[in-house]
């Protein structure tokens, strides 16, 4: 794993802020005209999140020409170093589009295999609401504002607050049957709408486990890299046909993929 510079730091700082606070002005000066939706009625996109993601390509354009761009709203560039800026200008688009504060600019810098989270150099996560920039990575202890976090606490499924996204349409799909054998085995659950944000909590302590399939990379690699940061752990197991992503404490990550592959027979146990 490759560790990042200071002036990586700063400028994903500098970046998520940036794009975050232009969305938030941007909110708060009117979008209504500008929402359009995509895959659903629930998967929006803004006018703020085309802004947003354009001010972040325009600077890394300017000071790393040669570095590789992902961005959620179709921004793209080969790399010619190796090194990837995968971005989601708005995370939790539903929630801003409608007066919610559970919502972040987010961004992951990579060097090495697309997607990989062995490639991981850092994850930067602006929340608006809170004025909060978290940061860290593999090789960086997460913080927020500057400060610290704490180690993360190891936590079994059994005493774990899980956090998902599944359509309510899945749940009779394999993919939905594979969600309820974690969902079983857990403590409590919490929807809330913003994959980057609920991973800024679970680097907190105050989740547990991100567990949710077929996340693209812009919703995974920048809060992973926090939970990465604080000692938790992340891993990936297909079941039901779909591809899971997981992020948390070390236990729960583990027995979560063990539930999500488990014979259906055996969904209803609890740990």
């Amino acid at each position: 794993m490759t560790a990042p510079t200071e002036a990586d730091v700063r400028l994903a700082v500098e970046l998520v802020r940036g794009a975050g606070s232009l969305a938030a002005k941007m909110r708060t000066a009117g979008i209504g005209d500008s929402i359009e939706t995509k895959t659903s009625v629930s998967d929006v996109v803004t006018a703020a999140d085309k802004a947003a993601e354009k001010a972040i390509v325009d600077r890394l354009a300017a000071e790393h020409p040669g570095d590789g761009i992902l961005g959620e709203e179709g921004s793209a560039r080969e790399s010619a170093t190796g090194r990837v800026w995968t971005i989601d200008p708005v995370d939790g688009t539903y929630n801003f589009v409608r007066g919610l504060d559970w919502w972040c600019s987010a961004l992951a810098l990579t060097d090495g295999a697309p997607g990989d989270v062995n490639s991981i150099v850092l994850g930067a996560v602006y929340s608006p609401a809170e004025d909060a920039v978290y940061v860290g990575g593999p090789e960086l202890p997460t913080t927020r504002n500057g400060i610290r976090l704490d180690a993360m606490p190891d936590v079994p499924l059994s005493h774990a607050c899980l956090t998902t996204y599944l359509h309510p349409r899945k749940l009779s799909h394999p993919s939905g049957e594979a969600y309820v054998r974690v969902a079983a085995r857990a403590a409590s659950i919490r929807i809330l709408g913003s994959g980057s944000m609920d991973l800024t909590a679970i680097a907190q302590g105050k989740l547990h486990l991100f567990c949710q399939h077929s996340v693209p990379d812009w919703d995974r690699l920048p809060g992973a890299a926090l939970v990465l940061g604080v000692g938790g752990t992340t891993a990936q197991v297909e079941a039901g046909g779909v591809l899971w992503s997981l992020a948390g404490t070390p236990t729960a990550v583990a027995e979560a993929a063990e539930a999500l592959t488990s014979d259906q027979s055996t969904s209803g146990t609890v740990a």
